[in-house]
């Protein structure tokens, strides 16, 4: 059995695709079956992003697989689903969103010491080509650089 402390499932495109600006952490409202999987590590945040809708935010894209033992109670792979933050982050949040070309994205999905499922979200603005050749260069250069030292 996997110890659900370890449970750390990454978002790799989103420091790829977008500029991170700011990151909030946020609890998830999720039905039984869902935290089971979690817990299992069965669970994938490719192509997620965060919404609004009628002041509160959701997840949308965020898979979690169904659970093996489940019966017909297991819930849907895909659906969106509720994030808890405080209401003034939520407020920061929904003013950030009104600037063009700002978005919500889903960074770190993890489970807490509390044994919580949370979300770590992140306020980003989209990449252009250009710039993803450039994040990709200094990136390497700071690898090289590493290598390099710890030799």
């Amino acid at each position: 059995m996997t110890d659900y402390r370890n449970i750390n499932i990454r978002n790799k495109r989103a420091s790829y695709d977008y500029e991170i600006l700011d990151t909030y952490v946020a609890g998830i409202v999720l039905s039984g079956t869902e935290i089971k999987s979690l817990r299992l590590g069965k669970a994938s945040l490719v192509d997620c992003y965060c919404y609004f809708d009628r002041g509160e935010l959701y997840v949308r894209g965020m898979n979690i697989s169904e659970y093996h033992w489940g019966t017909y109670n297991n819930h849907q792979p895909r659906r969106d689903r509720k994030l808890l933050l405080q209401r003034r982050e939520l407020a920061k949040l929904e003013r950030a969103l009104q600037d063009k070309g700002l978005t919500v994205v889903g960074i770190r999905l993890f489970i807490n010491e509390k044994g919580l499922a949370k979300l770590q979200i992140g306020l980003a603005r989209g990449r252009k080509s250009y710039d993803k050749r450039e994040y990709l260069k200094e990136k390497d250069a700071r690898r090289e650089m590493d290598r390099a030292f710890r030799k």
